[in-house]
């Protein structure tokens, strides 16, 4: 009987240590993840901390640039105020400069207020004075003229073809003295904004001294489900001092289109036709109350669309 029980009294003695042991082992376990989740959550509120920091950095700098731009565009503003009050008086001051300096002056005009002012009326008024002048310095003017025009004109068409659509044609002037009812151009279909129109070109007749052609314009589109066709017909005469942001047509949904001559000889004209949103006119060019509706109702339904796919 003694060899069972000293066997027990051993077993008994390992179980203790095992049980001692599993308490040590859970009271260190315990103390590990407590000093883990301690260390997390340090980290994380640590994280936390430097994240609201970058964000009030973050917000603090728009607030900086954003109070800068603003002061940088007030200032601009003046400077162009005041650059516009003096380059107009001196068109309208009694005092008669000379024409390099009134070319000199419409140039700076030209450069700086080109997508807000029709300058035509200067170019033309500008035009006539040169051509009546008569002095040596004559044929410099008019190219400076023409040269300044023809640079503002390709402003405004890289900015317009980049928004919109285009197309190019040419008009055979010896062919045109020959057809008293004009020369019909290609028709072209011009689309962005998933609304295509068709263009019909006319070439009417064509002025030799002012290097201008008269057109008529015919627009079709389809402008609702029952396939309504909207037709816009429009006669005019277009020379090399029509800006497309300022001379345009203005069609539905608050889109434009336009006709610019890029180039006039004794026998081709060489125009480019225009198709725009009406965002990208002329300042003075704003949209009618019931275009601007219906573009909110057009960018709600594509954002409730979008919504409904996700």
């Amino acid at each position: 009987m003694a060899e069972p029980e000293k066997r027990r009294d051993i077993w008994e003695k390992v179980a203790l240590v095992f049980q001692a042991g599993g308490g040590i082992i859970t009271a260190v376990t315990v103390a590990v993840i407590g000093l883990i989740g301690s260390n997390y959550l340090k980290e994380r509120e640590l994280a936390d901390t430097q994240s609201r920091e970058r964000m009030q950095a973050a917000e603090s700098n728009v607030r900086v640039y954003t109070e800068l731009m603003s002061k940088r565009e007030e200032a601009e503003s003046s400077l162009r105020k005041d650059m516009f009050v003096s380059i107009i008086q001196s068109f309208l001051s009694p005092r008669s400069g000379s024409l390099d300096e009134k070319v000199l002056n419409l140039e700076l005009l030209a450069y700086n207020f080109h997508e807000s002012l029709n300058l035509k009326p200067l170019f033309i008024y500008l035009e006539r004075q040169i051509k009546r002048s008569g002095g040596p310095e004559k044929t410099e003017l008019e190219e400076r003229l023409v040269s300044v025009a023809r640079e503002i004109t390709h402003k405004q068409m890289l900015v317009l073809e980049g928004a919109g659509a285009k197309a190019d044609r040419i008009v055979d002037l010896t062919e045109l003295k020959k057809t008293p009812g004009g020369i019909v151009l290609d028709e072209v279909t011009l689309k962005f904004d998933d609304h295509p129109r068709h263009f019909s070109i006319v070439a009417l007749q064509a002025d030799m001294k002012t290097h201008e052609l008269k057109v008529r314009l015919e627009v079709r589109s389809v402008v609702d489900s029952t396939q309504t066709a909207e037709m816009n017909a429009v006669e005019f005469w277009v020379g090399p001092f029509d800006f497309p942001m300022i001379d345009n047509t203005r069609l539905s949904n608050d889109q434009r289109c336009a006709i610019v001559l890029n180039a006039f000889d004794t026998e081709s004209a060489d125009i480019t036709l225009v198709f725009f949103p009406g965002a990208y006119a002329s300042l003075k060019e704003k949209p009618y109350y019931q275009e601007v509706v219906a573009n909110l109702m057009k960018t709600n339904e594509q954002m409730r669309a979008r919504l409904e796919k996700k």
